[in-house]
């Protein structure tokens, strides 16, 4: 999701070898007989545009591959969220720091605004089972438990009214978009290692089971839709999408049948006045662009000005991470900020040029480190959020021509300030539970951002960016956590780097690092901050020139390639650390490039009068 929190200082051809389906299992970091279930949906729903209320089928086969007996199943009827006196709402209504789109609005909604899920029939192999409707969440009791490896055939019927847009979904957003249609179906909660996760919606964001979708959406025929997926008709469709003659339609009405493997979810948006432009990128996805005609000539020319700029994205990814495996991306404009969805996003389109290529930038980042490095964004969220914008501001600083030696600064500016606020939790607080919104915003943003810039600190950059691309590829089509993408870099490393995820992640353990004393040729260094650290410092001499020296962490067992001075280790107990310099002494600086995050930066320096 686009970054749109606020703080102090202002803020397909795919995988071969990715088989969601597999039973045999593959090796992981922290679990050898990895498994993982697999959901396929074909959906077939109607939408009546006058009334923005809808119907459907959807039958869903669903592949227990856990070795678990499964007596229950749980669905997500996440529009349900959209009624007064939803958790959503209440939420809302008592935090200290409600989102300002939400605030009170849902509280106020009538009965032909809010949103609803209704499921007027559910069986199990063709039986009818009994279920019960829990805010934002069906629980379903089963009528025969599902065996491990047993494919059991869910068939449904539902009905739906689309919210009035306030967070992500809903209709006629402030900028008239018709339809966004994100979270819009009876979604089977995932079910993995540690269990269920059906969550209720309160407004952080989502997990969902790997499978194929196929799916029919019957709708007026002057509306374009765009969103996840293939779509097998264009000649039936038109507008934009045929390659050959266009059938008429008969009818008011246009079927758009869409295909979508390999994904964990299925968005769609849609609106009469949508301009549909496409643009191929070499040797890779071709590229959508949905956007109103009806939008201002400064707005219209940035949408056209986006679309060889996300061509560049797409391709910066593709390098950096790891090659886009899917047949399309689509860029469309909707919702309330921006946010990532499967092979899709929706922004706000209203934007000055800059604005618009960073948030497609974050938003198409998130193709990679949520939509097909899949962690559980309830409780990895800073994976998701952090990685993504560790990535896609890298990526704005080459296509934009930055030339920024640390485009991640802004964000160490954050986690510092929240670090020193009083109101930090720790990166393993589940998304809902955080006690201020802003919190929640900068630990999964900045700090998560943080933490992938500096542990390329800890062991190279280069080292770093190995490690990227070995964690897309051994982790792509997966559900990864925290301790797999460690030990990604521990294997790339050979070093020993749990300190580093125990510490910043799951502790508000904060590093502050001083020079402590200078006295001719001799310095002290202090720990003063319960996090460990190697230290990179530099020293100008009173003759003028500088040496750059590196202090290795002896719990990292291992040391970074540098071409400073290396001294010898600092064990982390040792809260005192001193060592002689070849020459007399001017200045001392640790981390002169800021590249630690150090909450106290006034104390890491030290110069002579």
């Amino acid at each position: 999701m686009k970054k749109i929190f606020v703080f102090l200082f202002g803020l397909g051809v795919l995988f071969t070898s990715a088989n969601t389906n597999q039973t045999e299992p593959y090796k992981t970091a922290n679990n050898t007989g990895y498994w993982q279930q697999h959901v396929d949906y074909k959906m077939n729903v109607t939408m009546d545009v006058t009334n923005y209320q809808f119907t459907g089928t959807q039958q869903l086969v669903y592949t227990n591959n856990s070795p678990d007996v499964l007596t229950r199943v749980y669905y997500h009827l996440y529009f349900n969220a959209f009624q007064p006196g939803s958790e959503m709402d209440v939420r809302s209504q008592t935090i200290a720091d409600p989102d300002s789109r939400v605030g009170d609005r849902i509280g106020k909604l009538k009965p032909d605004e809010i949103g609803f899920l209704n499921v007027t029939s559910l069986k199990q192999n063709g039986i009818i089972l009994n279920y019960d409707v829990v805010g934002t969440v069906l629980q379903v009791q089963l009528h025969e438990p599902i065996q491990p490896g047993e494919k059991v055939t869910f068939d449904m019927v539902f009905n739906g009214q689309v919210p009035v847009q306030i967070r992500r979904s809903g209709r006629n957003s402030a900028e008239g978009v018709a339809l966004s249609m994100t979270q819009w179906y009876p979604k089977l909660a995932e079910y993995d290692f540690e269990g269920w996760h059906a969550d209720p919606y309160i407004g952080r964001e989502f997990h969902g089971v790997w499978g194929d979708f196929d799916v029919t959406i019957n709708i007026d025929k002057n509306y374009v839709v765009g969103g996840t997926g293939y779509l097998q008709n264009p000649n039936e469709i038109g507008h934009g999408y045929e390659t050959g003659e266009v059938k008429q339609p008969k009818g008011d009405m246009l079927s758009w049948h869409f295909i979508a493997p390999k994904v964990h979810d299925f968005t769609w948006a849609a609106d009469p006045e949508f301009i549909h432009d496409t643009m191929q990128v070499p040797d890779g996805p071709m590229l959508h662009f949905l956007y109103k005609k009806t939008l201002e000539a400064e707005y219209l020319e940035n949408w056209k000005k986006l679309q060889p700029k996300t061509v560049e994205l797409m391709e910066y990814f593709s390098e950096h991470i790891g090659k886009y495996p899917y047949k399309q991306y689509s860029v469309i404009q909707g919702g309330d900020g921006g946010m990532e969805y499967g092979m899709c996003t929706l922004i706000t389109g209203k934007r000055k040029f800059g604005s618009l290529v960073g948030v497609t930038a974050h938003e198409l980042a998130h193709a990679w480190f949520q939509f097909l490095l899949a962690t559980n964004e309830a409780r990895h969220y800073w994976m998701d959020e952090g990685f993504t914008s560790y990535i896609s501001d890298y990526a704005m600083n080459a296509v934009m021509d930055g030339n920024e030696e640390n485009p991640t600064t802004n964000a160490y500016r954050g986690y510092i300030y929240l670090a020193t606020s009083g109101k930090e939790q720790p990166l393993t607080t589940h998304a809902d539970r955080f006690e201020y919104n802003q919190a929640y915003g900068i630990s999964a943003y900045s700090k998560g951002e943080v933490f992938m810039a500096q542990l390329g600190y800890v062991i190279g950059e280069d080292n770093l960016k190995a490690t990227i691309k070995k964690y897309y590829n051994d982790f792509a089509f997966k559900h990864p956590t925290p301790i797999d993408f460690i030990r990604t870099a521990e294997k790339i490393t050979d070093f020993e780097l749990d300190w580093y995820l125990i510490d910043f992640a799951q502790t508000t353990n904060t590093i502050d690092y001083g020079v402590k004393a200078v006295s001719g040729n001799k310095v002290t260094l202090e720990r003063i901050g319960l996090m460990p650290m190697p230290i990179d410092l530099t020293i100008t001499y009173t003759d003028g020139t500088t040496e750059d020296y590196y202090i290795p962490l002896r719990m990292m067992r291992g040391k970074k390639p540098t071409t400073a001075t290396t001294l010898s280790d600092w064990a982390w107990a040792y809260p005192t650390y001193t060592f002689e310099a070849s020459k007399a002494i001017k200045s001392v600086q640790i981390d002169p490039k800021e590249w630690m995050a150090d909450i106290n930066k006034v104390n890491n320096k030290f110069e002579l009068n």
